[in-house]
């Protein structure tokens, strides 16, 4: 599934510890994606970088990150990368590989967790995150039903709204898929894309036990034109919540891009602060300001949402959207 953004554990604690726990504050982010090869037979967990990781000894970090493929917690199941010295925000690129068949995905979840190494000590745990192998072939999980306006700069008289606002209203998802048997602790989050930061981030309260949860949440994004709009792309992720993390069941993209998906879904992992980029790997790019990006991957479906909040400011475009799990 596109999971995008699985939260980092906030327990402090690993079954696969190679070291001390809780000496050093969870925080940053791991972006990865997951591609099953059938020809080569192997699962790939393609580990790009980390993000504002915390400083583990005298404001440095020598990160490595090492994977399970659960649940198979034995030396076998263990891959690392190599070590990168002195950075808080390491760029590994690099692709660990699991043979197996593709029918042995089901059921397994990978476990990716984040270390400094100390040649001279134990090494110390900066944070892990755990993602369901997308195996069911389900195309989506559910569907999210909003409602968007765009209300230009000066248009409701007075020079108001001095800049151009996006205000999207979550209403509710329907007939949702839980990752397994049972029901969902519901959120949504998004973002409006290439604005990955924190203060694009918004997000719903957590609806407790529902297959249908109910979020009535509006949301206001300012600083707009139109303009702005032909380039960008609101994601909407909706999640899983559990004891110590999260799990996103699918999401949407709203925009004018037009990607096409090349491969299996990626995967951006958060650790504790959640940061955006591209969580959905595997796709031709789109473009946005000129740079290729591959979030811009809207399915026809989604660019008619976005085409119509271009085409109607100032007026609400209902949608009820699938929660694709690509």
């Amino acid at each position: 599934d596109p999971v995008t953004p699985p939260q980092l554990s906030g327990s402090l604690m690993s079954l696969y510890s190679e070291g001390e726990l809780g000496r050093v504050a969870v925080r940053g982010c791991v972006q990865f994606s997951l591609r099953y090869d059938p020809a080569k037979k192997e699962l790939q967990v393609h580990v790009l970088r980390c993000r504002e990781l915390a400083e583990a000894k005298k404001q440095r970090s020598d990160p490595y990150i090492k994977t399970y493929l659960l649940p198979d917690k034995s030396n076998r199941s263990k891959r690392k990368t190599a070590v990168r010295k002195r950075s808080l925000d390491p760029v590994f690129n690099e692709t660990l590989k699991y043979k197996l068949e593709k029918r042995d995905l089901q059921g397994r979840t990978l476990n990716l967790s984040v270390w400094h190494h100390d040649s001279l000590g134990r090494n110390l745990f900066l944070g892990e995150v755990e993602m369901p192998i997308p195996s069911d072939g389900l195309a989506s999980r559910g569907n999210l039903n909003l409602a968007l306006k765009f209300i230009p700069a000066g248009s409701e008289g007075a020079g108001m709204p001095p800049t151009g606002e996006l205000h999207i209203w979550v209403k509710d998802a329907q007939s949702l898929i839980p990752l397994q048997s049972g029901t969902v602790d519901a959120s949504v989050q998004c973002y409006v894309l290439p604005d990955d930061s924190k203060a694009s981030r918004q997000r719903t309260r957590v609806v407790k036990r529902s297959l249908n949860p109910l979020f009535n949440h509006t949301m206001v994004y300012d600083g707009f034109q139109a303009k702005d709009l032909a380039e960008a792309c609101a994601e909407f992720t909706l999640w899983h919540h559990e004891a110590f993390s999260k799990r996103q069941l699918g999401g949407i993209r709203l925009s004018l891009g037009t990607g096409e998906q090349e491969g299996p879904p990626a995967a951006r992992a958060v650790p504790g602060a959640v940061a955006g980029g591209d969580p959905w790997g595997g796709l031709s790019a789109g473009s946005s300001y000129g740079l290729p990006v591959g979030w811009m991957d809207s399915t026809a479906e989604e660019q008619g949402v976005w085409k119509r909040l271009l085409q109607q400011p100032g007026h609400w475009v209902e949608a009820l959207l699938p929660l694709r799990t690509n």
